[in-house]
């Protein structure tokens, strides 16, 4: 098996600059550091991870890794590898196989090379290991104790292959954990989505209508954050008690079609593919901002606007100008791949301290675990979401009230 795959060796220095930086703003996962530097739970545990490839990734990596575990990393975009971060943990000693534009080729044997020590633990952002495994590679389920899903659209994946009976593993679906989706989703997706439309268009927020497509956590944080910075929203919605929860968050709430005409900037966040058509480009504002912020690069149909544009033009530094057939242009920030991580730095290192704790505690529970677990998609524990909760409070300084006896005897009792 190859050591690694990376574009340059000699970008460490600034790779390991960014993973200390991040490291000093996640305590929970030095917490965790200290602890398994000491415990070893992973001593001979061989893990595989796909998720996107920046400095609060690597340090996961790092941790794991102190752990015990062999690691064997690469990315989870194209785009979101950062390639000074890959080659600080090629230098620190792991199996790294991705590079910033891989093209799709190679992307995929990056994916497959990730696999090839056999891993016991997969940890997952989307589904592609798993996935591999499950058409090209079954051979590799042997070995796999199972894993952990960080994302939205990979837990669907995974629901789907459980539903059909395939599923070869159990699967934790971290992404549903309450320290997770209600704060790496929320406030997460809310922050550095707006992070990466300011820095790449350098334009204001207020005063512009920004159509946010569904309205699940992330839509939620994104749709917060646009009001916050003086936008005025709209949401487009299928399911009618999340467009009501909308409407009552302060948000008009409309269809795409109605919607197209009226908005300055588009931010899709549902998992689904074409929430954005063609169709729907050729009613925008000319210069309108097309932008999204799910897993994979179809909510912005771009094969369909690749195919009917009469032109196109880099309008400036990721961002890819379209010129339609009744003239008006329209830009596409990060080629319509996730606009936070493929365009910006992704996530705040103190919320993905939450969620990578979880992920940490969730491949302990797997190796813990893993003979008494059916092939399924499988909740946190409630130990791993009060753990990872009780500890972000302790690193702010901040106590919380305990119910006292009494208070837990009423709570437990119907005669009262």
């Amino acid at each position: 098996m190859r050591e690694y795959e990376i574009r340059d060796i000699t970008l460490a220095p600034s790779g390991h600059q960014k993973i200390e930086w991040v490291k000093n703003n996640m305590p929970l996962l030095r917490g965790l550091e200290e602890e398994f530097v000491k415990t070893k739970p992973f001593e001979g545990v061989k893990i595989s991870l796909s998720v996107h490839l920046e400095a609060k990734t690597a340090y996961l990596c790092l941790v794991l890794a102190a752990g015990g575990a062999k690691m064997s990393v690469t990315g989870s975009n194209v785009l979101s590898t950062q390639d000074d971060v890959a080659a600080a943990l090629a230098d620190s000693g792991l199996a790294v196989f991705a590079y910033h534009g891989a093209t799709a080729e190679e992307y995929d044997r990056h994916i497959e090379m990730c696999l090839e020590q056999k891993p016991n633990i997969i940890i997952d952002d989307g589904g592609d290991l798993v996935g591999l495994i499950h058409t090209k590679r079954p051979d590799l389920a042997e070995e796999v104790w199972g894993g952990c899903e960080e994302t939205t659209t990979g837990v669907i994946r995974l629901k789907a292959m459980e539903k059909e009976g395939i599923l070869k593993f159990p699967m934790v679906a971290v992404n549903d954990a309450d320290c997770k989706h209600l704060f790496d989703n929320r406030y997460g997706t809310g922050q550095s989505v707006w992070d990466s439309i300011m820095r790449n268009t350098n334009l204001i927020v207020a005063s512009k209508t920004v159509v946010v497509v569904g309205y699940g956590w992330c839509s939620r944080g994104i749709a917060m954050r646009a009001a916050a910075l003086g936008a005025k929203v709209i949401v487009t919605e299928i399911n009618p008690v999340k467009a009501i929860e909308a409407k009552m968050d302060g948000y008009d709430v409309m269809t795409m079609a109605e919607a197209a005409p009226l908005g300055d900037i588009f931010v899709s966040a549902t998992g689904c593919c074409k929430t954005i058509t063609v169709d729907h480009m050729l009613k925008m504002k000319d210069r309108a901002i097309l932008s999204n912020a799910g897993h994979f690069d179809c909510e912005v149909d771009m094969a369909g606007l690749e195919a009917a544009a009469a032109e196109k033009k880099e309008t400036r530094k990721n961002i890819m100008g379209y010129r339609l057939s009744n003239g008006k242009w329209i830009n596409v920030i990060g080629e319509g791949r996730l606009v936070n991580i493929a365009a910006a730095d992704g996530h705040p290192a103190e919320i993905m301290d939450m969620s990578f704790a979880v992920q940490a505690l969730s491949a302990m529970y797997i190796k813990d675990h893993h003979e008494k677990l059916g092939n399924q998609v499988i909740d946190v524990s409630g130990e791993i979401d009060d753990l990872v909760a009780r500890r972000k409070l302790a690193a702010w300084g901040i106590e919380i009230d305990q119910l006292t006896e009494e208070q837990a005897a009423y709570l437990s009792s119907w005669n009262v």
